[in-house]
């Protein structure tokens, strides 16, 4: 085998996969990373049937479809990974993706732990985060401040987000998202991306 110059060795772009539970602040974080490297990152926009939360915005937290526009997605093979979640669908657009590879940029994606696990299989190379609250009580408290569910959907993402920290070892790495603490979590996951773009046997994303 040709042994690899040290000295001119090629950084691939990442896929990297921010997930967890609801109510570990997921969006937060990565549009934390996005504002400490505008140029270097891309955030990937998930589609989704679900009604917008007050303050959300069309196209940039989410593409806001129809039942009937997302199936035409579906149809015309353009998401990457889609799954029913509460109720709703949603899934990652794949030209978003191949376009910010294309131009050398590191990929964001924020997806439940359903979606990251699809995500896994399709980009082996992906590195897969998942994001904690301090403690459970503590992300149960984020749900419930919320205020945009009823009783019965608040109840029933409470108990999804209980039985999603199970899939924790499924994961590359761990990171805690404490409450007011944000910059602490987006440093440590700065460290991280670092170390994998340093990792001698890093291969392009293949997709």
């Amino acid at each position: 085998m040709k042994q690899k110059d040290p000295y001119n060795r090629t950084q691939y772009p990442l896929v990297i996969v921010i997930s967890g539970p609801s109510g570990v602040g997921k969006d937060t974080i990565a549009r934390r990373l996005i504002e400490r490297r505008p140029k270097a990152f891309y955030f990937v926009v998930t589609a989704t049937t679900r009604r917008p939360r007050p303050g959300e915005v069309h196209g940039e937290d989410y593409f806001f479809l129809s039942s009937d526009e997302f199936a035409r997605m579906i149809d015309d093979d353009e998401l990457l990974e889609y799954a029913m979640v509460y109720n709703d669908y949603k899934g990652v657009p794949k030209r978003q993706i191949r376009e910010a590879l294309e131009s050398g940029r590191d990929v964001i994606m924020r997806v439940d732990p359903q979606g990251a696990a699809t995500i896994r299989r399709l980009i082996p190379s992906a590195l897969t985060i998942f994001l904690i609250a301090e403690s459970e009580q503590e992300m149960v408290t984020r749900l419930r401040e919320r205020k945009s569910e009823t009783p019965e959907g608040l109840s029933l993402r409470i108990a999804t987000a209980r039985h999603e920290l199970k899939r924790i070892n499924e994961f590359d790495y761990c990171v805690v998202n404490a409450q007011e603490r944000h910059e602490e979590a987006v440093d440590h996951i700065m460290c991280i991306i670092r170390a994998a773009k340093a990792r001698v046997d890093q291969k392009p994303v293949e997709l």
